[in-house]
């Protein structure tokens, strides 16, 4: 878990530890594969499935609302040969103003 506070520190100054851990919980064991813990913001198909998945389901977002938000963190982190996908949804959630959906 440490490395991914560390992956979400470079983006932002205050890391959730809390919505951190909710985030590995929800992902769970798509961790463990190389390529799905990555997000490709080249990949239209995947951002659509970031939309109706996690932001949709999680965080409780409208579509247009998480295309905002999804277009916010891919600029945030284009820089970032590998996306990772926690940290992704955490910028996400941050972007969207939803951390509270994450942290009971």
């Amino acid at each position: 878990m440490s490395e991914h506070v560390a992956d979400i520190a470079k983006f932002t100054s205050n890391v959730n530890a809390d919505a951190v851990k909710e985030i590995v919980h929800y992902c769970g064991i798509a961790l463990r594969s190389r390529d799905a813990s990555l997000v490709s913001t080249s990949d239209a198909k995947e951002l659509e499935t970031i939309r109706d998945g996690f932001a949709a389901k999680k965080l409780g977002l409208a579509s247009d609302a998480a295309d905002a938000a999804i277009k916010k963190v891919a600029e945030k982190m284009k820089g970032e040969h590998n996306k990772s996908r926690v940290t992704f949804y955490y910028l996400l959630a941050e972007a969207s103003g939803t951390m509270s959906k994450l942290v009971k």
